[in-house]
């Protein structure tokens, strides 16, 4: 991605190393894949010993803090779509 001169400074933090839409989308689609990882799925399947070796997360933590970063990859991909900034 090109920087511009009108582009806001959170937009290129966002996707400074990332030089295609097809990259800055399989970004969002690994932040959203990892944030359903970051449910912690074993307090809602107690039963299963296996859900809680599978899935080691037992907290909101990642989940909490991943779904703002997805959000502000995806808010910066509609700027950047939105002002033609993908070379």
């Amino acid at each position: 991605m090109e920087k511009t001169d009108n582009m806001p400074i959170w937009v290129y933090l966002a996707f400074s190393s990332i030089s295609s839409r097809r990259g800055a989308m399989l970004l969002i689609w690994s932040c959203i894949v990892f944030s359903l990882y970051c449910i912690p799925w074993s307090g809602f399947f107690a039963d299963h010993d296996w859900v809680a070796s599978l899935f080691l997360i037992d907290d909101w933590d990642w989940f909490a803090m991943m779904v703002p970063i997805t959000l502000w990859y995806w808010i910066s991909l509609k700027w950047v779509d939105k002002h033609t900034g993908w070379a």
